[in-house]
């Protein structure tokens, strides 16, 4: 499927690393220009853009933004389509995933959780609308989680924001199929990912009480392979959907 995307300019949020990077690697080995969004990893996002471009692809776009700053994320859509020349998908990946027992979550924490999972992703897909809608042929990919369908202890807050995602996704599909924009959610469970940050658990709770039935965690470029089948031409007929890629650590 090499060069399926070599006419899709894309934006990634959440690209420094894990899931975002491995996407970002992908899309790019699909042939895609990407644009590298993180909130403050300029680091991270760097040492993405020179993984794609030793690996023979354009040098991406690199640009720091908080998604659930409006006029932040208009600033990024509008440097990154200038600097692409256009925008087709919009990877909406940023997230804040820690944990925290009910009783000791402040609203602080809540509101941090939804401004960037959920409420950013609002932001972009309203920011990226207008360049998505132009061609005809535009794609909007959320991430999802696993524990916005089973629940989780210690996460009311990600549960929350993830189950109001697939809520974003349904009622976008409807609003954006006539301007030939797709709008789909792909739901990782149990990834190796690296975690790390001061409200970050080491090993989220809820890997304890889940399996997956092929006996292993999943890796980000497993993710990744699927948001590139539903960037492309092979996935236009493909939108409102949900797509688990668990192992089977959930059967909806």
């Amino acid at each position: 499927m090499n060069g399926e995307l070599s006419h899709r300019n894309v934006l990634v949020t959440g690209a420094s690393k894990n899931i975002g990077r491995a996407i970002a690697l992908d899309l790019a080995a699909g042939g895609a220009r990407v644009a590298l969004v993180a909130r403050q990893d300029r680091a991270g996002l760097e040492a993405v853009a020179r993984e794609i471009e030793e690996a023979g692809g354009p040098r991406p776009v690199v640009l720091l933004a908080d998604v659930s700053d409006e006029a932040s994320v208009r600033r990024m859509v509008e440097d990154a389509a200038a600097q692409l020349g256009s925008l087709d998908v919009l990877v909406n990946n940023a997230a804040v995933r820690n944990e925290a027992h009910f009783e000791d979550l402040t609203f602080a924490r809540w509101r941090e959780v939804m401004a960037i999972a959920l409420d950013g992703a609002f932001l972009c897909c309203q920011a990226c609308l207008p360049h998505l809608s132009k061609g005809g042929e535009g794609a909007i990919i959320n991430i999802g989680g696993l524990t916005a369908y089973t629940g989780a202890r210690d996460r009311a807050h990600v549960v929350a924001a993830k189950a109001g995602l697939d809520g974003l996704t349904k009622a976008l599909a409807h609003d954006l199929a006539p301007k030939g924009v797709t709008v789909n959610l792909v739901s990782p469970g149990l990834i190796d990912t690296v975690r790390g940050g001061p409200t970050s658990a080491a090993e989220p709770t809820h890997h304890k009480t889940h399996a997956t039935l092929l006996g292993r965690r999943g890796k980000p470029a497993e993710v990744a392979a699927m948001v590139r089948l539903l960037a492309g031409p092979q996935g236009r007929f493909i939108t409102g959907q949900t797509i688990h890629v668990n192992g089977g650590a959930y059967l909806p």
